[in-house]
């Protein structure tokens, strides 16, 4: 039997009440007196019944969606993907996947990944490989094709992904944002602070060496972040922001919002990542031993970051063949589709 029809639920109560509400309504006779006896409103009384109930008797699909996917402290991993990171012939949220799927540590991850998609096809490949998925509306903006760094169109997708994770912080969820080009090449929780004194942890292009120096220039790429008011008063802040930022990527309007204080009049504890554990293309990490995630950042096109990503890939796999040789002279490849992106 389907669970929501069992007798007990609030669904099956509510149905008998109102079915025994009806029959009382349409049998009742008058009084002795000769008038008809006042009845109450069947649509009031159906209300007052159901509303008795704590259980919500419905839930929208992003709600859904985010506790399909939350870990028991409501923590989920999301990424946003559109058509063109999910066609061609290794997809980008292929390799997403492989870095999971190789990494150590990571695989168990994936039942707390959420793929937020923006287009139908990019859905619908995402209930194909059998993840958690929820289909973004996007006020009929087309995100479909690929959204050169820093186009038009790229700049309107980063301010609706900001505007869409500000609604997850204002439900109550923690979250880590990853783009899909970023490899989990191991666990990243061991090296983020998980009490609850950090509002933010966020990955950088290049890291000065001080995890709390806001000197630090910030990628949104990778970040973890508690639900909080303050939190979702930054975001706020920042998606305002976007009004009068023309011609700007969101990460540019929150590092001037850094700069000009709103981390401190938040009074936000922001701690920045070492990109030897969060590396990146801008700065390759310096270990193999210890790098958590690795970025395609400084990087043009979808194209360029597929063919250094699978080079990191082959360099990860190289390395962690115990039949390989190891030395400590072992490197990432130089990351020249990227470098040649930018000509």
């Amino acid at each position: 039997m389907d669970q929501s029809m069992k007798p007990g639920t609030p669904i099956a109560l509510c149905t008998l009440l109102l079915i025994s509400l009806l029959l009382i309504y349409l049998l009742s006779e008058k009084n002795p007196s000769g008038s008809i006896t006042a009845k109450p409103s069947l649509a009031n009384l159906s209300c007052f019944v159901c509303l008795q109930h704590k259980t919500p008797m419905y839930r929208d699909e992003l709600e859904a969606a985010l506790e399909g996917a939350s870990m028991a402290n409501k923590t989920v991993i999301i990424t946003i993907v559109n058509r063109a990171y999910t066609e061609g012939d290794k997809p980008m949220l292929d390799i997403f996947l492989d870095g999971f799927w190789l990494g150590e540590d990571t695989r168990q991850l994936t039942n707390h990944l959420l793929v937020v998609a923006v287009d139908q096809m990019a859905f619908e490949r995402c209930r194909f490989l059998r993840l958690h998925c929820y289909k973004l509306k996007t006020d009929c903006e087309d995100f479909v094709g690929e959204k050169v760094y820093m186009s038009e169109d790229f700049i309107k997708m980063m301010w609706l992904r900001t505007r869409f994770l500000g609604d997850v912080l204002r439900r109550g969820y923690n979250f880590v944002f990853t783009d899909t080009d970023v490899l989990w090449l191991g666990n990243p929780f061991p090296r983020l602070t998980l009490n609850e004194t950090i509002d933010l942890q966020i990955s950088v292009d290049r890291f000065d060496g001080n995890q709390w120096s806001q000197t630090n220039p910030i990628n949104t790429g990778f970040y973890m972040i508690k639900s909080n008011n303050k939190t979702i008063a930054l975001f706020d802040e920042w998606y305002g922001q976007r009004i009068n930022s023309t011609g700007k990527k969101e990460q540019d309007v929150l590092f001037e919002l850094m700069q000009k204080g709103a981390f401190n009049r938040l009074r936000l504890r922001v701690r920045f990542l070492d990109t030897n554990y969060f590396s990146g293309f801008c700065q390759d990490s310096r270990d193999f031993n210890v790098v958590s995630t690795v970025h395609a950042n400084c990087c043009r096109s979808i194209k360029a970051k597929v063919t250094d990503l699978m080079t990191v890939i082959h360099d990860w796999k190289r390395f962690k063949d115990p039949s390989g040789n190891k030395t400590m002279e072992d490197r990432w490849s130089i990351h020249v589709a990227c470098q040649n992106s930018w000509i």
